[in-house]
Parts: structure tokens; sequence; C-alpha cells
């Protein structure tokens, strides 16, 4: 990404949203390295903003959990915590179990034509190689089943951890050989979805959560990020 790619254009959203929405796509297609120092004036200059905007821009992001401030250095993008990454992927595989488990067993016709809706285009996005549109298609499809399911609370607890859930998959998507079984393990959950089948809804749904939890704990251990 050149940092002319940063500079956002004026349009009905406020400068701090289309600031904070590159900002996040920048830090999770790696733009800007975990640990790597967020200065101000550098980041003025590519966003095309104030300093106001995007001192705002870093608080936000340090909430999220994306940026960090470094005592005596300042903000610098957020290096993922281990433990707290296992964390992550123990509620995702719970939560996500839960809601492919319950839409296996009450999931309509149209609603399973929306999933289906849904996976056809996180398919597309994978196939466009671009990891913010995979991220993106991703997030929609479990929108889309966390609603058919009914468990509307399950989805705010993985909407809130959802930025730092995309920082963890935007690691996963970029590692070696993982569309090919991604689109394997979706395919399975999607299979058991309509053939109706709660229990391995549940199990596939988790296998694929443990699957992408392996290749960050790995990578996290090996330091590449």
């Amino acid at each position: 990404m050149s940092d002319d790619t940063l500079r956002i254009d004026r349009s009905a959203k406020t400068l701090r949203t289309l600031a904070l929405e590159r900002m996040r796509e920048a830090i999770m297609d790696f733009h800007f390295q975990p640990g790597e120092r967020l200065v101000e004036r550098p980041l003025c200059d590519q966003l095309g903003v104030s300093r106001s905007v995007v001192r705002e821009v870093l608080r936000q992001l340090e909430a999220e959990g994306l940026v960090q401030m470094i005592p005596g250095h300042g903000p610098a993008v957020a290096k993922p915590d281990l433990g707290r990454t296992d964390e992550i992927y123990e509620l995702r595989a719970l939560l996500e179990g839960i809601a492919a488990r319950a839409c296996a067993m009450s999931a309509t016709d149209e609603q399973i034509s929306l999933l289906d809706s849904a996976l056809a285009n996180l398919f597309e996005a994978w196939a466009s190689g671009q990891p913010v549109e995979v991220m993106r298609a991703t997030a929609r499809f479990y929108e889309v089943l966390f609603e058919a399911a009914d468990k509307r609370i399950a989805w705010e607890i993985v909407n809130g951890l959802n930025v730092r859930i995309n920082q963890l998959r935007s690691m996963t998507i970029a590692s070696e050989n993982r569309r090919e079984p991604a689109i394997a393990e979706m395919t399975g959950i999607m299979d058991a979805i309509r053939s109706h089948k709660p229990e391995e809804a549940e199990a596939a749904a988790r296998r694929h959560v443990e699957s992408a939890w392996k290749i960050a704990r790995n990578a996290l251990r090996l330091g590449s990020l």
C-alpha cells in the first residue's frame, strides 16, 4: 500500500470516520507492522487530515486494541498477545458453534438462501485475493448466521470483538495455503446447516475456528508478528 492510497476523499462521512476506516484497513493489511510507531505528522500527510483528527483516530484505535501507547515513544501498532488471542478464539469457537447449531435446528429456506448468498460473496472475496474484502465478507456471513440463529446477544459479543478478531483474521488469511482449507471448512458448516444437522454444524464451526486458531498461535509463537 503506497502512501497515496491512504489519502481520503471528502464525502457525507466525517473525516474522522473516513480516517478511522482507512487506518483500520492499513493495520489489517500490514501497511503498518505490529510494533511500528505511528507518528502524527506523517499520518496527517498520508491521510490528508488535521493533527486533531489523527489524534482522535489514534485514541479510538487504542480503545479497540489495535494501537498501544508506549511510554517515551508514543502510539504504535499493537502486537497481539498470545494469552488474549487464546481467549478470543475460545470465545469465537464457543459462540460460533452455538450459532451454527441453532441455525441448523431452525433456519428457514429463506434464511438458508441468505446464508448461501453470503457464502458465495465470501468465496468471491477469497478469489479476489484482497484480505480486507475477505474479512468484510466473513463478518457479513457470520452476521447473517447469528441473525438466522436468533442469537443476537451472542452476535453483540462477537461484533464487539470483531476489530481484534479481524486483526488476527488478517494474519490467518495471509498465511500460506489457507484459502482452500478455509473454503472447505466453511462449506462443511453450510452443508450441515442445509441438512439440519445441529451437532455436525456446531462441530464444523468449531473446527473452522480451531484451524485458524492454530495458525494464529503458531505465528505468534514464532514471532512473525
